[in-house]
């Protein structure tokens, strides 16, 4: 049997890197899944038809994830489609890296509001129909710059640190409901944005790390799948370092 045959999941910002990842992983590991975007565009299609082709449910969503009226919209329209959620992977963020002495109020407020309200919106969305299933896993993807902090990073950084207290928090408040929440901190992970960076920055990323290189999307994914499948059935509010030794 597959590990995450017939539950649900939501995943935030999905149409492409980490997001995209997990929605295939959980595909083939027997899932329904239901996605969010900005926008529903032609990356978003394709990856509705990848993720149907495993033989699972899939609908991709336009929903901005910051927006909080929007998020519970979007959320009812999925509870109305799918018939219950069983596991949310609240994965949408975005950077806007500079030194403090040059951030912007907009650069700081715009991070926080899709990396750590968004985390909120759909987080609360979601917990009325998990009360009453008195089941759930909520998957929050942090970063190990949350735990550590980065220069030129501070708004980033502070949306990852933040994410990791509301997950704690989380799991205290919804243990008692059979509700599970962790976060994954990855480390530098090879995506779409990383293999813009020049080949000298990758290489000396790398050599910092004690698996000597990067992370992949996939590796992310699987450790959503152990969090969002009964293997995890006695882990909540923990943050697991996904970054290759990083952080060790």
């Amino acid at each position: 049997m597959k590990l995450l045959e017939g539950k649900t999941a939501i995943i935030t910002g999905a149409s492409r890197g980490i997001g995209k990842a997990v929605a295939i992983e959980f595909a083939k590991q027997g899932a329904n899944v239901a996605f969010t975007d900005l926008f529903y565009n032609e990356a978003a299609q394709e990856t509705e038809k990848e993720i149907a082709s495993y033989g699972v449910k899939a609908k991709g969503y336009a929903s901005d994830a910051s927006n909080f009226a929007d998020t519970d919209k979007v959320v009812a329209e999925i509870v109305k489609e799918f018939g219950a959620i069983d596991i949310l992977v609240n994965n949408a963020g975005i950077t806007k890296d500079t030194l403090l002495m040059r951030m912007t109020e907009d650069q700081w407020d715009m991070v926080i509001n899709v990396n750590l309200k968004s985390v909120f919106n759909f987080t609360k969305a979601v917990q009325r129909t998990m009360l009453k299933q008195r089941s759930g896993s909520i998957i929050n993807m942090s970063s190990v710059v949350g735990v550590s902090g980065n220069a030129g990073q501070s708004n980033y950084s502070a949306s990852k640190a933040g994410i990791i207290g509301f997950t704690k928090s989380v799991a205290k408040e919804l243990g008692s409901r059979g509700i599970r929440s962790n976060a994954i901190a990855p480390g530098f992970i090879i995506t779409e944005m990383t293999g813009q960076l020049p080949e000298d920055v990758v290489k000396e990323w790398a050599g910092k790390i004690p698996l000597k290189r990067g992370g992949t999307p996939e590796e992310i994914a699987k450790t959503c799948v152990y969090l969002g499948c009964d293997l995890s059935s006695y882990v909540t509010g923990q943050t697991l370092h996904v970054c290759g030794g990083m952080n060790v």
